[in-house]
């Protein structure tokens, strides 16, 4: 099993410090699987089991009552008890995550624009997490979005950036 492994920077900080905290918890789950020699994904990675639903539940995480075709119980939300339990947690992580914004912004040179970018591909550009009302999310460089709205095929709303929370 590969370690499990998460980028906290621009894009996380684009996301807000309660979605970025989410990405951290799910990480977290993989990392307790491979731990306990569990193997919570099939598909290369991509299907994520009940076994990884189970550690989940352990962190707080909510799921969907039905697994995804293609990728199981991969979308984990906070729940509201985790959320509270977790709060000064994410408070925290969204002051690094502001920081972090401050300290970088006068320095586009050290920016991360993803691997399209770095091998020249069109398609560079840091995708960050885009919501609908229904719970189904997308991820999506903001400047694409910013050109027309994405449509969800589930509720037929657009999807949008969420705010990022003033924390601290």
């Amino acid at each position: 099993m590969a370690a499990p492994e998460s980028l906290i920077g621009e894009s996380s900080s684009a996301c807000g410090a309660e979605l970025s905290f989410e990405r951290l918890l799910h990480e977290a789950v993989h990392g307790i699987a491979a731990s306990r020699g569990v193997r919570d994904t099939s598909r290369a990675g991509r299907y994520h089991n009940r076994r990884f639903l189970a550690i989940a539940e352990e962190l707080g995480l909510d799921h969907a009552d039905e697994p995804h075709p293609s990728s199981g119980f991969s979308l984990v939300t906070l729940s509201p008890e985790a959320r509270r339990r977790y709060r000064p947690t994410i408070e925290r992580l969204g002051r690094a995550l502001k920081a972090h914004t401050v300290a970088t912004a006068a320095d586009s040179s050290r920016s991360f624009r993803g691997p399209a970018a770095r091998h020249g591909s069109s398609g560079g550009g840091v995708r960050v997490k885009a919501v609908c009302d229904c719970g189904r999310n997308v991820r999506v460089v903001p400047s694409v979005l910013a050109q027309a709205p994405i449509m969800c095929g589930g509720c037929g709303k657009p999807f949008r950036i969420p705010e990022v929370a003033a924390v601290g």
